[in-house]
Parts: structure tokens; C-alpha cells; sequence
């Protein structure tokens, strides 16, 4: 039996998101927008909305939860132009873990799918709010302080505290067990933003501060070394 937050990480679940992303792939090789009629041009984007929302109630009700004919694919900032004409309640929240390699565009991607009154936890940001110096420059005595409040804010996406309707965790994450206790906790889903790492080094090279380039030289190499994939949906 599942709930709301397990639901949507069910094996039944992403398959079938799999499946209905294929069959609505058009002849030309794109995927289009239900919603806007424009392409899905990042797989990452395409977000698989219930015309008929889910509840606690009919979660576990396959006709409504498994329909495909219950089902439009569209962007992920269509789906959150959807849900914000909706009421709102508590079950209405959807917290997304975005996750990838340093410099992949993480932050970039949750700037355009956002709507106002979201609620964005993104390590990057709190270093900069807390330091005060430029984005990207991290003077390592301010670490424990940062990781403190990206953590109790953590906690506040896990007990749903406040009236966001969708909560964005951005990070590394690159080892998959670390990511799967992390969405378990948060009933969250995973977007994860691909990059070459020739890629995200070419990003660092652009960084005006020096400093700032050779430590994310530094964290790409070691993300590179510790990413574990996300598992393969097998049909």
C-alpha cells in the first residue's frame, strides 16, 4: 500500500511514466507539452501530471493512479502553473531533490520551473547569504554553520512546516544511497541534471574568481569519482 510521498518513487510508477513518455513521442522524435503544445526538449523536464489529483484516498486505486488516459505529460513549469490554480492543502506539496554534478545547472533549472512562493534550499545560496562574498567562494571555517542550516531547513521540507506548495532540495548527491535515504525522508521525487564533466570543468574555467575555479576542479573530479547512476527502468 502506498502513500503520497511513496508513491511517486514506486517501481510501478516510474515505469509506467516510462512507458507513457515513449508511446507520446512523436514522429519526429519529440516529446511534446500537453499543456503549452511546445517540445519537452530535457528529458529531465517532463514532469507526469494526474489530471485527476491523487489523495491519500485514491493513491492506491489503479484506475485513477495508473490510468495513462489520467495522465498528460507536460513541462515542470506547466505542471506548477497547473497545480497553483488548485486549492491548496497539505497533500498538495511536492518536494523535488535536484541533483547532479557541480556547475550542471542545477540552480539555473529551479529558476525557470519555480513559481512564486516556492521554497528553494540550495547549499550554493546559503553559503552566499551567510558569507556574504561572491557566489561560489566558500571559506571552509563558515562550513559547519552552513551544512547546520541547509540541514534544519531539511527538516522543515520533511514535516511540511509552512504553505509552500513545492519545495526544491538542490545539491550534489552523487552517491545513489545517499540520495535514496534523502528522498525516502522527504517523500521527494528526483530530477537529475546531466552534464559532460569536460562540461562542468568548461563552466569552472569561466568562473572569475581563481580561487573559486580551482575548487571546482576539485569538487567535479571528486563528484565524478563518487557518482553512482540512477538505476535503469527495465520494461
Amino acid at each position: 500500500m502506498n502513500n503520497l510521498q511513496t508513491f511517486y518513487r514506486s517501481r510501478e510508477w516510474e515505469t509506467l511514466t516510462h512507458v507513457v513518455r515513449n508511446e507520446r513521442t512523436a514522429d519526429d522524435g519529440l516529446l511534446y507539452c500537453e499543456h503549452c503544445g511546445k517540445p519537452i526538449v530535457r528529458e529531465y523536464d517532463a514532469i507526469c501530471h494526474h489530471m485527476i489529483a491523487l489523495t491519500d484516498t485514491n493513491v492506491n486505486d489503479a484506475t485513477i493512479s495508473l490510468n495513462p488516459d489520467n495522465i498528460q505529460v507536460v513541462h515542470h513549469k506547466c505542471h506548477n502553473q497547473i497545480h497553483s490554480k488548485l486549492s491548496w492543502d497539505i497533500n498538495s506539496k511536492q518536494v523535488y531533490l535536484v541533483w547532479g554534478c557541480p556547475l550542471a545547472g542545477k540552480t539555473t533549472y529551479v529558476q525557470d520551473v519555480m513559481i512564486e512562493g516556492d521554497l528553494i534550499i540550495d547549499v550554493d545560496s546559503i553559503w552566499q547569504a551567510l558569507s556574504g562574498l561572491d557566489r561560489y567562494v566558500k571559506p571552509g571555517r563558515l562550513t559547519g554553520v552552513v551544512l547546520d542550516v541547509r540541514d534544519h531547513l531539511i527538516d522543515l521540507v520533511r514535516t511540511r512546516k509552512g504553505k509552500w506548495r513545492n519545495a526544491y532540495v538542490i545539491g550534489s548527491y552523487p552517491i545513489r544511497a545517499e540520495r535514496e535515504r534523502l528522498i525516502k525522508r522527504l517523500g521527494a521525487r528526483e530530477i537529475f541534471i546531466a552534464v559532460s564533466g569536460a562540461e562542468a570543468l568548461r563552466r569552472a574555467s569561466q568562473l572569475q574568481d581563481k580561487r573559486a575555479f580551482v575548487d571546482y576542479q576539485k569538487f567535479i573530479l571528486e563528484w565524478q569519482e563518487k557518482f553512482t547512476p540512477p538505476p535503469t527502468i527495465e520494461i
